[in-house]
């Protein structure tokens, strides 16, 4: 490897580490503002875009498990923001819709980080944007995370 290869290395590193700062700090001032870590607001969304809808359908759309969305949606049921029924359907599943309450907090919050993003990123020609997906799925592919599984949410903290 040459000093030059070196160097391209470690600014990719940079670069990454910057992502992942960018990702953090922003999750760290929504908790801040909001009193709600990204997952809850992500959960919060879905529930808006698609409510009625079970914790099955949630966890699938934000890449959470199961377990993970019953706990985050008990919290925000205490906290007024979604309520829990049983369905009409099915008595096995629980629909979930949003409260008044969580509307109001979904109206006063900023763009999400992904929707910055991917303002800016439409705003690129389409070779352009190609290239930057080739090149993230080569990153991706060379950490061996491909079988990750994710959303496209950017957020991080705990899951509760």
């Amino acid at each position: 490897m040459t000093l030059e290869n070196d160097d391209q290395c470690r600014n990719l590193l940079i670069s990454l580490r910057k992502i992942i700062q960018a990702i953090d700090q922003h999750s760290i001032s929504l908790q801040k503002r909001f009193g709600l870590t990204g997952p809850q607001l992500v959960i919060l969304q879905s529930v808006s875009f698609n409510a009625p809808i079970s914790v099955t359908q949630v966890s699938k759309i934000v890449s959470l498990s199961q377990a993970s969305v019953t706990d985050i949606t008990q919290r925000l049921e205490k906290k007024g923001y979604i309520t829990r029924t049983r369905s009409i359907n099915d008595k096995r599943k629980t629909d979930i819709v949003l409260t008044e309450k969580g509307s109001t907090m979904l109206d006063t919050l900023p763009p999400l980080l992904q929707e910055r993003f991917t303002r800016r990123f439409s705003k690129l020609e389409r070779w352009e944007q190609l290239m930057i997906e080739s090149a993230f799925e080569r990153v991706v592919s060379m950490m061996s995370a491909q079988d990750f599984d994710a959303s496209p949410i950017m957020i991080t903290g705990d899951e509760k």
